[in-house]
């Protein structure tokens, strides 16, 4: 199998997965205070958001690369 075929289909699976989970959160853990001996730390949760049109998008160069890799090959 040809590195751009892998290339194509990862695309597409990471396209499919954006349109499906449509972003992705994550924890952090920051000092909230901070004197001398005494730390005390909080969990913060962040969410990024991912349009649907990135999963669009990365589907669409998929799609195009399995086009070309089909042409060249």
């Amino acid at each position: 199998m040809k590195p751009t075929t892998i290339f194509a289909i990862l695309l597409i699976t990471a396209g499919i997965a954006a349109i499906a989970y449509q972003g992705f959160t994550y924890t952090t853990r920051e000092k909230v205070v901070d004197i001398g001996p005494v730390h005390v730390l909080a969990d913060r949760t962040r969410s990024v958001p991912l349009p649907p049109l990135v999963g669009g998008l990365a589907i669409m160069g998929g799609v195009i690369l399995l086009a070309v890799g089909r042409r060249t090959g």
